[in-house]
């Protein structure tokens, strides 16, 4: 099956998800999910796997036993590349990330001594730069509200210092584009634009 975007229907299902998230509604429109929705992720990241790597559709099913929201199913149909990346369809549309989502205290502590020397952070303020310039949000899940200690609280990138990770984001508009091939495109000019982000990422951390 060749990628051919995603059908209004996919959006109309999350929509639907999004106001009734039980079995019933799950179960009514679960084909669907399969034809509308999951088959065209699947399509999309086999014909992207040659240039980003392999890689894998999240389960629909919530995992409810340690959070105070019992929805059942996942209001997205998201995919995470080995190599770094991640696709997400919501009811709101197509998005993407690149980066570091989250940083255990090793890798932490070494993407932190990289963003304070010169030689290795100032780079990443340009890539950082040249991201946002693009439209493209870069944050993280997590930040301290003041820089971390053992740096100077005046350091020029303290910003990026308080970061518990890095990752680059992109929230496509809704277009017509998303429901063609040309979705692909998007996505494809999406990663290679955080490449500089990826390979930072990988060489100091």
């Amino acid at each position: 099956m060749a990628f051919r975007g995603w059908p209004a229907e996919a959006l109309d299902f999350y929509d639907g998800l999004e106001a009734d998230n039980s079995k019933t509604y799950w179960t009514a429109h679960k084909a669907v999910y399969e034809e509308q929705v999951r088959a065209p992720m699947l399509a999309l990241l086999e014909e992207l796997a040659p240039e980003f790597g392999p890689a894998k559709i999240f389960r629909p099913y919530r995992d409810v036993r340690f959070s105070a929201d019992k929805s059942p199913y996942k209001t997205s149909c998201a995919a995470s590349f080995e190599q770094g990346g991640y696709v997400q369809l919501t009811a709101a549309g197509l998005a993407a990330g690149a980066g570091a989502y989250m940083m255990d205290s090793p890798r932490l502590a070494k993407f932190r001594q990289a963003v304070a020397d010169d030689s290795s952070g100032a780079p990443l303020t340009e890539i950082v730069a040249a991201l946002e310039a693009k439209g493209t949000s870069v944050t993280s899940h997590e930040q301290l509200k003041t820089i971390p200690r053992g740096f100077p609280k005046d350091h020029p990138r303290a910003d990026l210092l308080r970061q518990k990770g890095l990752i680059a984001w992109h929230q496509f508009e809704l277009r017509p584009w998303l429901g063609t091939a040309k979705a692909k495109t998007h996505l494809v000019t999406f990663f290679r634009s955080c490449a500089p982000l990826q390979e930072w990422l990988a060489t100091h951390t």
